[in-house]
């Protein structure tokens, strides 16, 4: 047997050497490894090599003398030494660690304060070509709303940036710590999260931002993407408070970040905004101090005035005052003007919005004086694009005339243009070419108006604006008729209540709706509360009589006040019967009604350019026919009289008088001083447009509803109103129709013809005849 040192044995010599004894087996190779990685270099002579007998039996004998004066652990206390185990290594698992040092500590603090620069240094790739002049402005503009607070919207031409500049805006507010609680609104919920996404994607793989900015950025990563691990985060053992959901961010707490605990949430503009706040870990209430608007509105939105007006008072109102009492906020607004009046274009005029600091630029601001090279440079652009596919041919015709084509042009961003193209004035002029409404909208901000017809008509505000000061209800003194018409919805009733002079001068005493909805502004789609609310257990047909009943005992029994103080009461009132639903409860009230005697059913017929007109009817015993309306004799089941009247020519008629001014003979003015309070009846006016239109010899207005509009109601009225005017002989001088009211001398009236007097069928004077007379003859009846 080999003879073996006990102080240095090999480990396999020691475990046969121990095991040799009478004791048997008492050690094994895995046991050996564990007493020597935990015993170290104190059982060995020649740095853990071998193993020294003599040492081991001391180490062995002091780790028994450990254990027997060590109290034995209970089960309680080993399952907590476990469990503390166990925290302590997840606690070191969510710990991130040490923060990587700042690469270029220098051009971070550089950008502190210099919007454009941090775009240039950290966002080389989405600011490739050369600032424009309109740029620069803008980002000063930018940099001033960030840093000294205020107001900012801006409209560029498409493609030019805004979108991303207002991102980059919202991430150096966020990054340098400049706004503590950003909120970024979209047209919609979903519009806003994409801004969120592009937001968040930066901050978790643009190196820039991650070489500078590792207080924000390293913690992130340190999610994986994974935001189940935000609640349990951990920078020196003290929770980071990050948030990175879907629609909000919470930067990550870490002592001295200026970004430390930044929040950015989303919304859309017509949805949850009212009332942000968010408590930090500091115990601050902190309400939103930045907001930016990214293209509010949608091409839905753009052609609706309704939502038009609410988006504005939603901006007004909600987001500006997300602030709180005493604080105000900054807004940053890139906008496209979609179409003339809408949310941007209103938001973007100085001189109803001056607050905002509008700023509207162009892709072209001058166009080049040649347009006849233009012209002919156009026609081979398309004859090449046909024949070839592409515009060579015509890129090589600019180049040669290039001098010439450029005189007087001047473009926004001498930068832009494609690869196929040598010059952003080539570039604009192709997209003019291409499609001349949208490089309006798109690229100039300067929408084209609709096309609605031959002829312009007033706007919302001109017509609104044509106020004449008196009380609501109050009559103007040259007035001396009174007339009214009910236009019938399933949930309400429109009317209007009209004061005429015998030349058709007129004013709206009042209009409205029944129920009153207890708003100025509210749409037909929207009624709150409604005819059915008001007659729970009725039927339709009992909910439009019971209507009727109770509008027209408010309004055929009041007495309306002249300026002179002369009382007057309404003379002729008509109820709209074309709703196939509710012509029988129509006639039916009417037959029954105490104001039997003042109000008829009445019928609008459109009258286009190809129908019979009106003047041309061939009159019937029994019917009356006036000036493009008449009252036919009827007989049968509803035995009533009804009027049938030209929609096409009253609707023409009030829109003629809406056009004449303020002091002139014919002109139609509203109640009040405020143009604000007629905004919505102005809006009904307006549903409408009018195409001229050829047919039988002759040219009329047709009138046809506007696709984004669906309230008219008030037109409707207003014109109803008018032919109740003409029944009561109101005229206009150069229809060529008598207008006296004074009575004159004619044959005796029999019983009969008293009674039909009071049905509305009177019989025709010869003083107010002027069928088939002429210009002369008229003349000198009214000279008689």
């Amino acid at each position: 047997m080999a003879t073996m040192n006990p102080a240095k044995l090999r480990p396999s010599e020691a475990v046969r050497l121990i095991n040799s004894t009478p004791l048997h087996d008492v050690l094994n190779d895995r046991q050996l490894r564990r007493h020597r990685e935990r015993a170290g270099f104190r059982i060995s002579d020649d740095n853990g090599q071998s193993i020294n007998l003599f040492k081991y039996a001391a180490w062995l004998r002091e780790q028994l003398f450990i254990k027997q004066n060590t109290p034995v652990q209970t089960y309680e206390e080993k399952k907590n030494a476990v469990r503390n185990r166990n925290i302590a290594l997840a606690l070191a698992g969510r710990d991130i660690g040490d923060l990587p040092e700042v690469e270029n500590p220098e051009l971070k603090e550089m950008c502190r304060n210099d919007f454009k620069l941090f775009c240039e240094s950290y966002f080389p790739g989405n600011f490739t070509l050369a600032w424009s002049d309109d740029h620069l402005k803008v980002i000063n503009r930018i940099e001033t709303a960030v840093l000294r607070g205020g107001l900012f919207a801006l409209a560029m031409p498409r493609g030019s940036g805004k979108s991303t500049l207002t991102e980059c805006a919202a991430l150096w507010s966020m990054l340098y710590g400049h706004r503590e609680f950003v909120v970024l609104v979209g047209a919609t919920e979903a519009a806003a999260l994409e801004m969120l996404e592009s937001i968040k994607t930066e901050l978790e793989i643009n190196d820039n931002l991650v070489a500078d900015f590792p207080e924000v950025c390293f913690p992130i990563s340190a999610l994986d993407g994974i935001a189940n691990r935000c609640a349990g985060q951990l920078y020196k053992g003290e929770r980071t408070r990050i948030t990175w959901t879907s629609n909000e961010i919470v930067l990550p707490t870490i002592a001295e970040s200026p970004a430390s605990g930044i929040i950015v949430r989303v919304a859309g503009i017509t949805g949850r905004i009212r009332g942000m706040k968010y408590k930090r870990s500091d115990g601050r209430n902190v309400r939103p101090s930045l907001v930016i608007i990214d293209d509010p509105q949608t091409s839905e939105s753009a052609g609706s005035l309704e939502q038009t007006r609410k988006r504005v008072r939603v901006l007004a109102g909600d987001i500006l005052g997300l602030a709180g009492p005493g604080q105000k906020i900054s807004g940053i607004m890139p906008c496209t003007i979609i179409r003339p009046g809408d949310m941007a274009d209103t938001i973007l005029n100085r001189q109803t919005h001056p607050d905002w600091n509008g700023e509207k630029t162009k892709m072209l601001y001058t166009m080049p004086k040649n347009m006849k090279l233009w012209e002919q440079y156009a026609d081979i652009r398309a004859e090449s694009l046909r024949t070839d596919g592409n515009f060579q041919a015509a890129t090589e015709f600019y180049a040669e005339h290039r001098k010439e084509m450029d005189e007087g042009a001047v473009v926004e961003w001498e930068a832009r243009f494609n690869d196929d193209e040598i010059s952003a004035l080539q570039h604009a002029m192709n997209l003019k070419f291409q499609d001349e409404a949208a490089f309006m909208s798109e690229y100039q901000n300067e929408p084209l108006p609709e096309d609605m017809g031959d002829d312009v008509m007033l706007s919302v505000d001109e017509i609104a604006s044509k106020v004449n000061g008196l009380k609501q209800g109050r009559i103007p003194l040259e007035c001396d008729r009174v007339t009214a018409f009910i236009d019938i919805q399933k949930s309400l009733l429109f009317y209007a209540v009209t004061a005429w002079s015998e030349n058709f001068s007129g004013a709206v005493i009042e209009y409205g709706a029944w129920p009153d909805q207890h708003n100025r502004i509210f749409s037909l789609a929207s009624a709150n509360p409604t005819i059915q609310a008001k007659f729970p257990n009725a039927g339709l047909e009992g909910c439009l009589y019971g209507a009727l009943s109770e509008l027209t005992d408010d309004l055929l029994s009041r007495e309306w006040e002249r300026e002179d103080g002369a009382l007057l009461k309404i003379e002729r009132a008509m109820i709209d019967a074309n709703w196939g639903q509710s012509t029988d409860v129509v006639y039916q009230f009417c037959r029954q009604s105490q104001w039997a005697g003042i109000l008829f059913p009445a019928h609008g017929r459109y009258v286009g350019a190809s129908s019979k007109p009106m003047t041309e009817y061939r009159k019937q015993p029994g019917d009356r026919l006036g000036f493009n309306w008449m009252m036919p004799n009827v007989v049968g089941k509803r035995a009533i009289r009804h009027v049938i009247f030209d929609t096409n020519f009253w609707k023409s008629f009030i829109h003629a008088r809406l056009a004449v001014p303020m002091g002139d003979r014919g002109c139609l003015s509203f109640y009040g001083r405020h143009p604000a309070l007629h905004q919505l009846i102005a809006e009904h006016l307006t549903a409408e447009y009018r195409v001229k239109t050829t047919g039988r010899g002759r040219t009329v207005d047709e009138w046809k509803l506007r696709p984004e509009r669906s309230d008219n109601h008030w037109l409707d009225c207003l014109a109803g109103c008018a032919v109740c005017g003409s029944m009561l002989g109101a005229t206009m001088p150069e229809f060529g129709i008598a207008t006296t009211r004074k009575a004159v001398s004619g044959p005796a009236m029999r019983l009969s013809d008293i009674r039909r007097m009071k049905t509305g069928d009177l019989p025709a004077s010869p003083a107010l005849s002027t069928q088939g007379l002429k210009l002369s003859e008229i003349q000198k009846n009214r000279k008689k």
